[in-house]
């Protein structure tokens, strides 16, 4: 009987996709957070991120790794993973020729560094080929310092890679000429016959699911492509074996996270935003303007938000040691006791602008008016309303998401407490959805 295919029995309904596949970074580019910092490289690394692929499997007409969500396509989120390592030299990334437009559009969009756009080819190993020969464009001219020791080649919709791994796979890539990360199966393999019966099945202990990123000396990937055959070029997708059968590299191969998934189909896009929202959702700093009743109720939100996975920081504002809050959090309440305080909330849109940071993810302001019963007269509260609207409507501009929440100060202790606990989930509600429909929305608590 003919074998002809390999199909693969699940144990789950989702094999390879993990209930929770990790944090995605959120620092910017170069920067490292204090886990990592320490770690040193000293040899160029730089990054193929093929990304010419046709996303059929998502359903969608556009290719997924150009596919929206919080403002900014999966690929951006795929290349601040990398930028953000400090030891990372240059990106290329390798899209179709009727793609190269866009991506450049993406690179300027959102201010990407170290990052070069080349076409790709009609197969995955094309393209790869093509962005590991425009690394080495020039290479005898160019200083040896320059020039790339190591290539990691990673997939372009695999954003939630981590520099921890990147550096395991640079240094095993560089001692032993090739790297690459595995996971377990989680599905059993087995062949079937031309005739759509079962031949056999294969051990699943004795195997390993080949996982991106994997990495390389640059001669070794270089040569590999120059050696191999058109039949690899038209059908192979494995770059590891590529360097075992024409380089004799033996690659290391190291358990990678679970981070490391795939957004493959439809729903993965949806996992990838909920999975961000999640990590810029964990915190929040409140700014009380030192008023001992805006203290209070801050206070009151520290203890409400405890079992809501937030952590917040009060602070009296945002001035000297404070500012650093502003290159730190992704979300601020302005606790407000005067009405005429709307002016607070203009200044910390006015600074976050300033620190431009919302390019990246949408920065979130909670404004929260504390007032007394005797000012929440009809009138009084036709007023407010219009003004957080227009401040909005001009934050949305600029992807900082400003809510409002209005409540009434009470002398009843356990109405008081009440009231700080809806509040809280009012406002973790916000931070976690982050909802463009609800901006310049006065909630009442």
């Amino acid at each position: 009987m003919e074998v002809n295919r390999i199909n693969t029995q699940s144990d789950n309904c989702d094999p390879g996709r993990p209930t929770h596949p990790g944090i995605f970074p959120t620092h910017e580019a170069g920067k490292s957070d204090h886990q990592t910092a320490e770690r040193s490289v000293d040899f160029p690394v730089s990054v193929v991120l093929p990304a010419g692929g046709t996303g059929e499997r998502t359903g969608l007409q556009t290719p997924k790794q150009f596919c929206s969500f919080l403002g900014r396509p999966l690929i951006s989120y795929t290349i601040q993973a990398f930028e953000r390592v400090s030891w990372i030299q240059s990106i290329v990334v390798v899209v179709a020729k009727e793609n190269i437009d866009l991506m450049t559009d993406i690179i300027q969009r959102f201010q990407h560094r170290k990052v070069r756009v080349v076409p790709g080819g009609s197969t995955r190993h094309r393209s790869i080929c093509n962005g590991v020969l425009a690394l080495g464009e020039g290479k005898e001219e160019r200083p040896v310092a320059d020039r790339p020791k190591v290539v990691i080649i990673h997939d372009a919709v695999r954003p939630f890679v981590e520099e921890d791994f990147l550096y395991k796979i640079a240094m095993a890539a560089k001692d032993q000429g090739a790297a690459g990360a595995i996971r377990p199966l989680v599905s059993t393999v087995i062949a079937t016959t031309s005739e759509g019966y079962l031949d056999h099945s294969l051990e699943r202990a004795k195997y390993r699911a080949s996982e991106m990123p994997q990495g390389f000396t640059y001669d070794v990937i270089y040569q590999a492509y120059q050696r191999c055959s058109e039949s690899d070029f038209e059908f192979g997708t494995e770059c590891l074996h590529l360097a075992l059968q024409y380089c004799g590299t033996n690659a290391k191969l190291i358990q990678g996270p679970p981070t490391l998934w795939k957004v493959t189909y439809k729903r993965d896009l949806a996992a990838a935003e909920s999975i961000i929202k999640e990590t810029l959702s964990q915190s929040a700093c409140v700014i009380t303007g030192g008023s001992a009743q805006a203290v209070s109720l801050a206070d009151a939100l520290q203890k409400a938000v405890g079992g809501l996975d937030m952590e917040l920081d009060v602070i009296p504002d945002l001035m000297g040691e404070n500012s650093r809050y502003l290159l730190e959090e992704w979300n601020f309440i302005q606790i407000s006791v005067n009405r005429s305080c709307l002016s607070e909330v203009e200044a910390i849109v006015m600074d976050l602008e300033a620190a431009n940071r919302a390019l990246l993810h949408p920065m979130v302001v909670i404004w929260v008016h504390l007032s007394g019963s005797d000012e929440l007269s009809i009138s009084g509260r036709m007023v407010e309303p219009k003004a957080i609207m227009d401040l909005a409507s001009t934050a949305k501009l600029r992807n900082i998401l400003l809510y409002g929440i209005q409540l009434c100060q009470s002398k009843d202790t356990e109405r008081w407490e009440r009231s700080a606990l809806k509040v809280a989930e009012i406002m973790s509600a916000l931070i976690q959805e982050r909802s463009p429909a609800l901006v310049g929305q006065l909630l009442q608590a």
